[in-house]
């Protein structure tokens, strides 16, 4: 809309969507002194978790971490909700550990609620945006609501989540709905297809909710929490020691896959209503069985959704058949024979615009001070959300306050390699963050998200002194650890030696450091504890960030040469005859786009969708092996 508009009240920023984008988009202006709108269909329902109550996990949890050094909300929420926490991946190398918990949905909703209340600079408001007011030169200026309420601003953040145009299905039955109970937000598309922008379909879905009291948990495995509890937040004023509750697994039967494989015809993909594409990653129960045929079982995981709720998540086990046939599937899993199914599965397809239309900063390019954030840009998971809605929250408030915007690069973070992906490659599915999407993933661990971003965000202006002393604090530590380790040596003959070799079955050649000593395989910081070699004066996050920078120094040192051998390689040329399916370190999608659209040179691979950094650098040593032995049957 560009006619004269009278508008109810002004702001610097108005952000549409209260999920998890929207929530951090909008503490992030706010915090940078922007007068901040916050509109929500519903305000029972911000910070919401209308699927996995979870935070965390592969490539996501570095994601929560990293938000979490530039000063925002998630990784806290987590931190102070959390029912269980688990490592994953613990006995593989630092690059793909990953911290995931289970939340207590209700909990972690009302904790985020009062926070954005209380936060000054920001005002929070039911509303349903359909209409953006444009200016003379098709800048925003404000937005327009269903009833005809308009609020003047200079930026826009769009952080619609799966209400654009949502529309929920069950079998063959649908409505309107961005998520089940609450209607879809109507109009906004119309909106920006008249601007010019392009829109798309995508799809998403939720399994069924179980009644904890009518499951038999007596025949199931438990899943319990580790032990030792990890935090996301680098703050410790957001750790909170509470009791946790067990996770339970079970598995399909061959009964499970016989309802689903005599119904697929009656599910809303299989029976042709939906066409839209649903996240690769995180399949449908169906999908999992036709794409799996040859698999007589898959696990379920079974997980509270709160500890004061009888609700359990049935993890693993999404699905858009009808009603009935889904209380059958669940019946037919080992625990659940005479289970009482509390909410039905359903799957979700929504519009979402491809974010090549957005700068890296996400502000689009067609419409000055319109930034989009969340999975109006085609991701899935509440962790892409937050780091795209602190990218956005940050450089909204950065152009109203007239400065340069910022632009993480792929080589500083997941968030980088994250909205890099997002604006460069052209993906017509969710996108879910993995460990193998990331060149850089040695570099880009979770342990030392706060060394990379907690200085970028004390310049921006969202770490506040306090956080920044006990960053500075924390780095000091582990540096002087780090010296301590590398000068402190043991000798061959003295009785701490000569046990340590014993421990180590390896000898002592006249003496050794302790930085030599954790270099040893299956040698750890907890073994020079065992040895009094530890220093107390140290908590467990610096000794671990010190084990791993002196550990794994030479493997560092090797992918930051394959970081600048990448940059030199942009503009490599390939042959046209190049037979990529002989490549057996590129993922079989790389394999198969590689082959369809034959790029000219290595930069133009780099863009292809579904063809990630780690495939792009299996392609150059590939090339490299070839050269050479090229090379040696010249000579």
């Amino acid at each position: 809309m560009t006619m004269p508009v009278d508008f109810l009240d002004a702001y610097d920023v108005v952000v549409v969507g209260a999920g998890h984008s929207g929530c951090e988009a909008a503490l992030a202006t706010a915090r940078l002194g922007c007068r901040t709108l916050l509109l929500t269909l519903n305000l029972d329902k911000i910070a919401w978790q209308p699927c996995n109550p979870a935070v965390g996990g592969p490539a996501k949890s570095q994601l929560v971490h990293e938000v979490d050094a530039l000063g925002g909300e998630i990784g806290k929420m987590a931190d102070r909700t959390y029912l269980q926490k688990r490592i994953l991946n613990s006995s593989r190398g630092p690059a793909v550990w990953a911290l995931r918990a289970q939340t207590d949905k209700r909990e972690y909703a009302a904790v985020m609620k009062g926070i954005v209340e209380n936060q000054e600079n920001l005002t929070v408001r039911e509303g349903m945006v359909t209409d953006l007011v444009l200016g003379k030169n098709d800048e925003v200026i404000g937005v327009e609501t269903y009833f005809g309420v308009a609020f003047q601003c200079k930026a826009v953040i769009l952080t619609t989540g799966t209400f654009l145009g949502g529309r929920i299905w069950v079998g063959n039955k649908s409505m309107a709905a961005g998520r089940a109970g609450e209607f879809a937000a109507e109009g906004l598309t119309d909106t920006l297809n008249r601007l010019g922008f392009e829109t798309g379909r995508l799809k998403t879905g939720t399994p069924a909710r179980v009644d904890r009291r009518s499951i038999n948990f007596d025949v199931l495995e438990p899943q319990p929490s580790d032990p030792d509890v990890r935090w996301f937040s680098f703050d410790p004023e957001a750790w909170i020691e509470r009791e946790p509750m067990n996770c339970h697994l079970t598995r399909t039967t061959a009964e499970t896959h016989r309802i689903i494989q005599e119904n697929l015809h009656l599910s809303p993909v299989y029976g042709g209503w939906v066409d839209a594409k649903g996240p690769r990653y995180c399949p449908s129960i169906e999908d999992k069985i036709v794409r799996f045929a040859d698999k007589e079982s898959h696990q379920i995981f079974l997980e509270p959704e709160g500890r004061d709720i009888p609700e359990i998540y049935v993890q693993g086990f999404s699905t858009g058949l009808p009603e009935p046939i889904q209380l059958a599937m669940l019946r037919s899993l080992p625990g659940l024979e005479h289970c009482a199914m509390l909410r039905p599965a359903y799957a979700v397809e929504y519009d979402y615009l491809p974010a090549t239309q957005c700068f890296p900063s996400l502000m689009t390019k067609k419409i000055e001070g319109l930034f989009c954030a969340g999975q109006v840009n085609g991701t899935t998971g509440y962790e892409e959300a937050a780091a795209q809605g602190m990218v956005a929250g940050i450089n909204a408030a950065r152009f109203c306050q007239g400065q340069e915007m910022i632009t993480f690069p792929r080589e500083s973070s997941y968030i980088g390699t994250l909205i890099d992906d997002l604006c460069t490659k052209d993906l017509r599915e969710p996108y879910r963050m993995l460990t193998s999407r990331s060149e850089y993933r040695l570099i880009l661990r979770s342990d030392n998200a706060d060394q990379r971003l907690t200085p970028l965000g004390r310049e921006i202006g969202l770490i506040d002194d306090r956080r920044w002393q006990l960053f500075q604090r924390k780095q000091t530590t582990i540096a002087a650890e780090k010296e301590r380790l590398h000068e402190t040596r043991v000798k061959e003959h003295d009785e701490l030696g000569k046990a340590i070799a014993a421990h180590t079955q390896q000898a002592i050649k006249g003496s050794i450091t302790l930085a030599d000593l954790l270099r040893k395989p299956g040698f750890h910081y907890a073994d020079l504890e065992q040895f009094g070699l530890g220093n107390s004066e140290c908590d467990r996050a610096e000794k671990e960030a010190a084990e791993i920078d002196i550990k794994y120094a030479g493997y560092i040192h090797r992918q930051q040469t394959q970081i600048e051998q990448i940059a030199r390689q942009e503009h490599r040329k390939l042959s046209a005859d190049l037979d990529y399916h002989a490549i057996e370190t590129l993922s079989k999608e790389a394999r198969e786009k590689l082959a369809k659209v034959r790029p000219l040179t290595v930069g133009q691979a780099s863009r292809i969708g579904g063809v990630n950094p780690a495939d792009i650098n299996a392609l150059l040593i590939y090339l490299e092996v070839q050269a050479r032995q090229s090379s040696e049957v010249v000579v």
